[in-house]
């Protein structure tokens, strides 16, 4: 099992997840972030961190979701590895209580 980032890190990008990776799993695109399937170890450090309440195991990604599970692993073959915590986005405060934020998604 893996962890996967949803909707909730969409136009945030928290980055406290990455300072607690053990295995530097995290991917950085425009205005998310994504895990590495093949690297992820399960240690659900991630989680606990991640202000946003984005990050699930795999099998507990929240219903409507699902999709997500395979776009992490699409993103992180194209996107760089982020090794170190960030500044979120400059607004992303407010757009941690948005929902439905797909359409947002920057590649």
């Amino acid at each position: 099992m893996t962890y996967v980032v949803t909707d909730n890190c969409i136009k945030c990008k928290y980055t406290d997840c990455v300072d607690v990776c053990p295995v530097d799993c995290f991917h950085e695109g425009p205005n998310f972030l994504a895990i590495d399937p093949d690297e992820c170890i399960d240690c659900t450090l991630c989680v606990a961190e991640c202000p946003a309440e984005a990050i699930f195991a795999e099998d507990d990604v929240p219903a409507g979701m699902e999709n997500f599970i395979a776009l992490n692993a699409e993103l992180v073959k194209t996107w760089p590895v982020i090794i170190e915590r960030k500044d979120p986005a400059p607004d992303a405060d407010e757009w941690v209580k948005v929902k439905n934020k797909l359409e947002h998604l920057e590649r």
